[in-house]
């Protein structure tokens, strides 16, 4: 059999997930709201052939005291579709993933925004759907408390459909175009949503033409349980966070085999963990530019993270002692205060050691040469604990320059990663399926 190949997204918002990245020497400190650094960073992903440039966001400056917060080079960023839209003037080939919450937002906003960036990239864009954890953004909407956890999958689910049901408004053959006979477009191949669902009333129809894709790619991010069911209902790509991969392996083949239950093909849904690559020139100067920029972390940066992902105050345990048992059930991510938890009992970490994994990177890393890493990424990919991976980069640009530069002819060397674009949409670069049209027959383009 042919060896697989790689999927390789990368996270670009903020530019590295690391809160002492902005500090490393050499990094760009500004790099999250520079937009020529930001413009030389998708450059470079694209002549490195990535799937996709992944543009995270949050609705709220993340609830964390202001002494901790005062450190962060996350508190902002620009507005997803404003920087994607400038980035697909710059680019012809990588995918523009930005991700945009159903809890917060409107239906027919979010279908019109991403039918426009797909029609000016040229068939590239992807939606990350969120439900949204910090509940801090409530406020932001006119509301004073976040909605429940299950409610926000619920509506999900409906927001899903009703996105999808506007991106086929109109047949892909609607617009004619006819000078001659004075005709623009065939009403009769146009359709009006109408509709009225437990969340939401959308009628409808989309002003904008079906997108490039039919549809652009559906990310979906969530682990839990309405998360996952969410993601094999809907997503073609699941962008997770699992520790190590004996835990990849048993989330892949429950997300996988819940595709299948719902009657879709497993092959049209990537699974691409969230993946912090470190690469040196030996394992050593590996290790010690990641020892380096864990040193950058301040301890106001690490607890207050920590307090984020319990969803609770973690200022007031001792620092000494390991997390209390029978923590207060969150509103905000279950699924992360779980794995903090689980993290701390398994390796047996105090308050204070934990929150400093916390206030840097605590998920999966590939810390290594480029050899040593492409194994790891190849075990991955062979033992079907991923597709391929969203890589975070540790700081920029010399941590993307050495993934660019190091990392990919490697794995191109072995023919796990492509070396030039087969196809110009991001449909194609995943390989999946263009959606046909719900009420129309198949598309004639």
């Amino acid at each position: 059999m042919p060896q697989k190949q790689l999927h390789l997204t990368a996270f670009m918002r903020p530019v590295s997930l690391h809160s002492g990245a902005w500090r490393y020497p050499g990094a760009y400190a500004d790099a999250n709201f520079n937009l020529a650094h930001l413009t030389s960073f998708i450059q470079k992903l694209e002549s490195a052939k990535f799937d996709a440039f992944f543009m995270a966001d949050h609705l709220a400056v993340m609830n964390m005291p202001i002494e901790a917060l005062k450190r962060s080079h996350t508190i902002t960023s620009f507005e997803p579709f404003t920087l994607l839209a400038a980035l697909s003037a710059v680019t012809t080939k990588i995918g523009l993933a930005a991700t945009a919450s159903t809890t917060y937002e409107q239906p027919y906003h979010i279908a019109r925004r991403f039918a426009s960036l797909d029609h000016l990239s040229g068939g590239r864009a992807a939606w990350n759907i969120v439900t949204t954890g910090n509940p801090d953004s409530s406020k932001n909407f006119g509301q004073d408390e976040h909605m429940e956890h299950a409610d926000r999958y619920k509506r999900a689910r409906e927001f899903f459909d009703v996105v999808t049901g506007l991106w086929d408004s109109f047949a892909d053959d609607a617009f004619i175009r006819d000078k001659e006979s004075g005709i623009f477009f065939d009403p009769e191949r146009m359709h009006t949503l109408n509709h009225k669902g437990d969340s939401l009333q959308v009628k409808g129809p989309l002003n904008i033409a079906r997108p490039v894709q039919g549809w652009p790619v559906i990310v979906q991010a969530g682990q839990s349980e309405p998360g996952r069911q969410l993601a094999a209902e809907t997503a073609e790509v699941v962008f997770c966070s699992p520790r190590d991969l004996a835990g990849s392996k048993a989330l892949y083949a429950d997300i996988k085999g819940r595709v299948r239950a719902a009657g879709r093909n497993p092959d049209h849904l990537k699974i691409l963990p969230a993946a912090f690559v470190v690469v040196g020139d030996t394992a050593e100067d590996a290790q010690e530019k990641r020892l380096k920029l864990d040193s950058l972390v301040h301890y106001d940066t690490a607890i207050a993270s920590l307090s984020v992902m319990l969803g609770t105050d973690a200022r007031v345990f001792d620092p000494d002692q390991p997390i209390p048992e029978n923590l207060p059930k969150t509103n905000a991510s279950q699924t992360a205060q779980d794995g903090v938890v689980k993290l701390g009992k398994d390796e047996g970490l105090t308050v204070r050691q934990i929150a400093q994994r916390m206030g840097g990177y605590s998920g999966l890393a590939f810390v290594g040469t480029p050899e040593e890493i492409a194994t790891e990424m190849q075990q991955w990919l062979d033992e079907e604990g991923a597709d391929g991976f969203t890589v975070v980069f540790p700081f920029l640009p010399q941590g993307l320059d050495a993934v660019a530069e190091k990392l990919i002819p490697e794995l191109q060397r072995r023919g796990l990663f492509r070396k030039d674009y087969e196809g110009a949409t991001l449909r194609e670069h995943l390989g999946l399926p263009r959606p046909g049209n719900q009420f129309f027959k198949e598309s004639v383009l």
